[in-house]
């Protein structure tokens, strides 16, 4: 009894709740005017067909077209309504001109390094990758950088404990997940120390990804205690569909001379203290060098449309003669992804390396729900002779995401595709290699949440020494994992399958 009062208290049974009522009083209302007054009635109708009509013109994906046709074909009465409150992608005003103001901020002092560009204008997937991510969010390119690839959480958060220790000036730090644990606490006393001894420490964490995890206000006992904290949109119990829009990104910036990202979240499954799917394999990068600068602008724009106070920017990026260079061949390109305009930058980058691969294509992800433009260009890159290669759990976190994920293998092996699945348990790696030349590691997954929904980041290399431990990485996961074959597909019962397709056809709003 005592468990279930906590839960009937709990935020996130308060949040779901009030979103339920209001949603059954909505219909009731809208279903209770309808019925009584035919104008009304056929005035619902006429915007039902008129928002289809608009929903089939958008420029977006056909697959979350299909879906919400579908639903507006099914409720006529309703359907129409209810793209206009959770379909429509609507980035509440306010949220959009903190979110543009920063972004021209950024704009403004974001330096594109052409000495780079046009000193290697014969290399065509560099070239390709550089305009792309210029031209999406202004994000530059660099050389001279330091980049260490880790291929298991558990090394990449002995490395951050490491640089936090070493911390002088700053700290900035920005992920999807924290909760209490052996991870966290580990990292939050440093963070204490380090707050005590006059470092700036600033963090920022997403209200939805920690909701079942950290208090309703640890943000306020955080900030009295030194470290500055943002909850990332908070969670309200209203009908709203920012609510969708989360901060999914990873973000560990120290001194502006060190930066980490990837898949890695601070909880303890990810360091495999904790076991929650079998074995959890996660992946990252540290950059060293002048690419850190673009980490901790991007971390400065999330930071300042959730303050009152703008932060410059001067404040923190390094001049290039304070800044480490490091005699490390390659290029590193940071860049980052939001909800807030029409350049899916993720989903870009992604499809723009594929598309540039001759020989390769390998790619982690956690959940695999794609579009038809993904999946076209999937099948483009094979029938141009390019090996494609797909890593998935084999053992799922959301048992219904992993049946969409599962949904996608018999059209995608047909196609040529090769599916494989981790078989010592959770793969949350987001990383892709082509070639022996290019990587992207980061936070984007290979869903509709990280390519239209979400604010994500990444980094693209490009000839760095750890290309080659990525590589080797890939082959010990192809080692144990299991490839999924046509046969296999077929032999899953029939009702599983029809199930799955049903799914498929939700999977823009999973």
């Amino acid at each position: 009894m005592h468990k279930l009062l906590r839960f009937v208290k709990s935020k996130p049974f308060l949040i779901v709740a009030s979103f339920l009522i209001q949603l059954g009083l909505f219909i009731l209302l809208i279903s209770w005017f309808s019925r009584r007054f035919f104008g009304i009635y056929f005035l619902l109708v006429l915007l039902s067909f008129v928002i289809s009509v608009q929903v089939i013109n958008r420029d977006s994906d056909s697959s979350s077209k299909l879906l919400w046709v579908l639903v507006i074909m099914f409720m006529p009465v309703f359907g129409g309504l209810l793209y206009i409150l959770f379909g429509a992608r609507k980035i509440p005003k306010e949220l959009m001109i903190k979110d543009r103001q920063a972004a021209y901020d950024y704009q403004r002092y974001a330096k594109q390094s052409m000495r780079v560009i046009m000193r290697e204008k014969d290399d065509y997937v560099l070239d390709k990758m550089a305009s792309l991510a210029w031209s999406n969010g202004y994000f530059p390119i660099y050389d001279h950088c330091d980049v260490c690839y880790f291929p298991t959480g558990e090394e990449q958060f002995q490395a951050f404990l490491k640089e936090l220790s070493k911390a002088k000036s700053f700290i900035f730090l920005e992920f999807f997940i924290i909760n209490k644990s052996v991870m966290w606490n580990t990292i939050l006393q440093i963070l204490l120390d380090k707050a005590s001894e006059g470092v700036d420490v600033r963090l920022i964490y997403d209200d939805f990804g920690t909701i079942t995890y950290l208090p309703a206000h640890y943000d306020r006992w955080l900030n009295e205690r030194g470290v500055k904290t943002h909850r990332f949109n908070p969670m309200k119990p209203q009908i709203a569909i920012q609510m969708n829009n989360r901060d999914h990104r990873k973000i560990l910036v120290v001194d502006g001379k060190v930066a980490f990202t990837g898949g890695c979240n601070i909880s303890d499954e990810y360091i495999n203290t904790k076991e929650r799917f079998g074995h959890w394999k996660d992946m990252g990068v540290c950059i060293k060098g002048p690419a850190v600068e673009t980490f901790t602008i991007s971390f400065l724009q999330i930071w300042n449309y959730q303050s009152e106070h703008t932060t410059q920017y001067d404040s923190f990026v390094l001049k290039d003669n304070r800044q480490d260079h490091y005699d490390q061949p390659g290029y590193v390109l940071p860049f980052s992804d939001s909800p807030t305009d029409d350049n899916y930058t993720g989903k870009f980058m992604h499809l723009n390396l594929l598309n540039s691969s001759r020989d390769y294509f390998w790619i982690t992800t956690p959940y695999l729900i794609l579009d038809d433009e993904t999946v076209t260009n999937l099948q483009l890159a094979v029938s141009s002779g390019v090996d494609v290669r797909i890593v998935v759990p084999a053992i799922p976190d959301k048992k219904v995401v992993y049946q969409v994920t599962k949904a996608n293998y018999d059209a995608l092996i047909q196609k040529g595709v090769r599916i494989y699945e981790y078989s010592p348990g959770f793969i949350h790696g987001k990383v892709a290699l082509s070639d022996d030349r290019s990587a992207i590691v980061g936070t984007v997954n290979m869903d509709f949440r990280s390519y239209y929904l979400h604010y994500e980041c990444g980094v693209f290399l490009r000839d760095t020494h750890c290309i080659t431990d990525i590589k080797k990485d890939f082959e010990e996961i192809f080692k144990v994992s299991h490839e999924v074959t046509l046969e296999e597909c077929k032999q899953v019962h029939f009702f599983v399958r029809q199930f799955r397709k049903v799914l498929k056809i939700f999977g823009p709003m999973l």
